[in-house]
């Protein structure tokens, strides 16, 4: 577990990474943007569909590292007045739910990258291809669907970690 555990971490972590640079060049994109529009009146072609391109990429490939670090906001208020059995069987429930949800969307997201990559479909004004950016939102909520699987595996791990100590005590 230790392992997958370290795996997780680092692939997380490297997305994180290339969600950084994606902000940053959104930065460095829009800055320039207004440079070169106000002093040489010459604006970036397609900067609006550069900005929501690397945006999109950018919390996606975030979100791994947000899970991986329990980042996101939880209920912890009323989870905390339950039992830990209750805590663990929850935490199987919300880990199993969320990771059939984003595995659909990331299906769904490749499909629709390949239905776009067949169609030809390019952004209205700079003409760039949609369908990298949609694979690259998917291949980031994949990292989060990695996440989940681990965090489900420790769930679960904790859920019959309690069944075999009230067993062996009994």
């Amino acid at each position: 577990m230790k392992q997958l555990n370290d795996v997780v971490k680092r692939v997380s972590s490297s997305m994180d990474k290339l969600a950084g640079l994606c902000i940053f060049a959104v930065m460095l994109l829009i800055v320039a943007n207004i440079i070169l529009r106000t002093v040489f009146n010459q604006p970036i072609l397609g900067t609006y569909e550069l900005v929501g391109f690397l945006t999109a990429m950018g919390v996606a490939l975030a979100l791994a590292h947000c899970a991986f670090q329990e980042g996101h906001i939880a209920v912890g208020i009323i989870m905390e007045r339950f039992p830990q059995k209750i805590r663990a069987l929850m935490a199987v429930l919300v880990n199993f739910t969320s990771l059939i949800l984003w595995a659909a969307a990331v299906w769904s997201l490749g499909k629709f990258g390949h239905a776009m990559k067949m169609k030809g479909l390019v952004s209205p004004s700079a003409e760039i291809p949609v369908y990298p950016f949609i694979y690259l939102v998917a291949f980031g909520l994949m990292g989060l669907c990695l996440v989940l699987v681990l965090k489900l595996l420790v769930s679960c791990r904790e859920v019959l970690g309690n069944d075999k100590a009230k067993k062996v005590a009994g």
